[in-house]
């Protein structure tokens, strides 16, 4: 993953240590991420940058079809009231839905303007899952997948 503001993870989190900890999704429709982001705290989130939300795939997924996973804005802290899609990685298939896969998508610019003061993540599944956890988090970066050098190479 990229850096990683605790403050800015919605769906698992990291450890002190640096592990990072999934999120489970509901086996079927809608499941909202466990925490969301106060925006009416003076957060800053990549004021004149692009802005990601960022996902990583824990455990595969088995079951489902297709997963979706949108970063959405809403009135309240429980991500339910007036809620507003803000970004989406679109439907994931199934075979994409692999251990230590990652996705992104930008979202819309104008967050600030919907004047809704919580953002999440709200995961929406097609089919049936039986297994599966992913890991939710924005930032103004994504990884554009690892580095592998031949052996005997220095970066200096």
């Amino acid at each position: 993953m990229a850096y990683v503001d605790n403050n800015l993870v919605v769906a698992g989190g990291v450890t002190a240590a640096g592990v990072i900890t999934y999120q489970t999704p509901a086996t079927t429709s809608i499941t909202l991420s466990t925490n969301a982001i106060d925006l009416g705290v003076g957060r800053d989130l990549g004021e004149g940058k692009d802005l990601f939300i960022r996902s990583q795939i824990g455990a595969a997924f088995t079951g489902l079809t297709s997963l979706e996973i949108q970063a959405i804005t809403a009135d309240d802290a429980a991500l339910t009231t007036n809620v507003t899609i803000v970004g989406t990685t679109g439907p994931i298939p199934l075979a994409s839905l692999t251990a230590g896969a990652r996705f992104a998508a930008d979202l819309n610019p104008r967050i600030g303007s919907k004047g809704q003061r919580y953002l999440g993540a709200r995961f929406s599944v097609v089919g049936t899952s039986t297994a599966g956890t992913a890991f939710v988090d924005f930032g103004v970066e994504i990884q554009d997948g690892q580095k592998f050098y031949p052996n005997g190479f220095a970066i200096l």
